[in-house]
């Protein structure tokens, strides 16, 4: 039995989830997520717990049953809590700046990056280097905060580009002249 399949989640007070078949519903204070179950998986809820059942033994089914789990767990937390990712920017005239439906980084390079904000993610950006994205859905606030920092990673020499709040960027030393 799969030890994260197997354990049951518990559902808060302001959270209603609705089961359909294999398509789960979670309604909380801060929106509204939808998954759909594979055939080989059923969900019940009892008591203010949800559980994640299986219909056989098999290798691929015992590693959808943790995964399911995680997510169904990941839709709770997001409709009641909510997630956030923190980005910062380092480097000199680098800055950031929400135009509209897309946040516009000025990177060192010769033109603006525009990158558009997907439906569903709150981004703000305090004293031009601090980016925050919040939303419900995890897989879309880290893919998004992903795709940022991809335009210029921290590089080890001066330590520029974006990195998130509290990332360990490996100094390197730079050439040295004899």
């Amino acid at each position: 039995m799969s030890r994260v399949g197997k354990a049951t989640i518990a559902i808060p007070e302001k959270v209603s989830v609705k089961i359909n078949g294999g398509n789960v519903v979670v309604d909380g204070p801060k929106g509204k997520l939808e998954l759909d179950l594979p055939e080989s998986l059923q969900a019940s809820e009892e008591d203010g717990q949800l559980t994640v059942a299986r219909a056989s033994e098999l290798r691929n089914i015992r590693a959808l049953h943790g995964t399911f789990r995680s997510l169904l767990n990941n839709m709770i937390q997001g409709v009641s809590q909510g997630y956030v990712k923190d980005l910062e920017i380092q480097g000199v005239g680098f800055r950031a700046v929400v135009k509209g439906k897309a946040i516009d980084l000025s990177l060192g390079k010769s033109h603006p990056i525009l990158h558009p904000i997907p439906e569903g993610l709150t981004v703000t950006v305090a004293d031009n280097t601090k980016i925050k994205v919040e939303g419900i859905d995890k897989q879309l606030v880290g893919q998004f905060a992903a795709e940022v920092r991809s335009y210029y990673p921290p590089e080890p020499y001066k330590g520029k580009g974006v990195r998130y709040v509290g990332e360990y960027v490996r100094r390197k030393a730079g050439k040295s002249v004899k």
